[in-house]
């Protein structure tokens, strides 16, 4: 789970690219549908990073639950941040947004603690992020 929530801390809420590295393996399969599609890898996940920083530099997401079991990691995150770069095309708004996000992380490597997977890298990633809402709350639909 310390793999997981220090992606979402240091990587997504202060944009610390470094840590994307240590935490997301090279060969990371992406099962999120992206337009147009993100790089392979720990890569994919630094454009991510980036382009979602754009949108929003004040990007925080707090991670509100999370599951554990074997080598996957639940979580429920809340998204929040101020909208000031262009969203699916559209100009920025300057409206703070709140969403939620789903992710479902496969972590390899680490050691096995508690019935748990401490350490290692995330090897595969399934995402769902509330789009209609963030759409709804910028005035968009």
């Amino acid at each position: 789970m310390q793999t997981v929530r220090r992606l979402i801390e240091e990587g997504f809420s202060k944009g610390n690219l470094k840590a994307v590295d240590e935490v997301v393996s090279p060969t990371c399969i992406e099962h999120q549908r992206f337009d147009p599609p993100l790089p392979a890898g720990a890569e994919g996940v630094k454009t991510l990073i980036t382009n979602l920083r754009r949108m929003m530099p004040d990007l925080n997401l707090t991670v509100e639950d999370t599951i554990a079991a074997g080598d996957k990691v639940w979580l429920r995150n809340k998204a929040r941040g101020t909208n000031l770069g262009e969203v699916m095309g559209h100009p920025a708004t300057g409206k703070r947004v709140v969403i939620d996000i789903i992710d479902v992380c496969r972590i390899e490597g680490g050691r096995i603690e508690g019935g748990r997977r401490e350490g290692g890298r995330i090897v595969e990633h399934w995402g769902i992020a509330d789009n209609l809402a963030l759409l709804e709350q910028l005035g968009i639909v």
